[in-house]
């Protein structure tokens, strides 16, 4: 899932931070910490980058396996 540009709830914005947030949580920081740092108060702004989940490469992987499908197909 992409990181949704705005808070669903208050409209703030968000997209912005996650590269920092997703770079410090990776490099083992406390994500409270982090949020706070990044200026991250309200809860609902807070969810946005806790929950969100990281589901392109998975995607992508299957779509390359489709791709190998329709050349194999084509091949023969």
């Amino acid at each position: 899932m992409i990181i949704p540009v705005k808070c669903f709830t208050c409209g703030k914005l968000v997209g912005d931070k996650w590269e920092e947030f997703a770079m410090r949580i990776k490099a083992g920081e406390n994500a409270s910490d982090v949020l706070d740092s990044l200026g991250v108060k309200r809860y609902c702004c807070r969810r946005m980058l806790l929950s969100n989940v990281e589901i392109v490469d998975e995607v992508l992987r299957f779509y390359e396996e489709a791709e190998k499908r329709k050349e194999t197909l084509n091949f023969y």
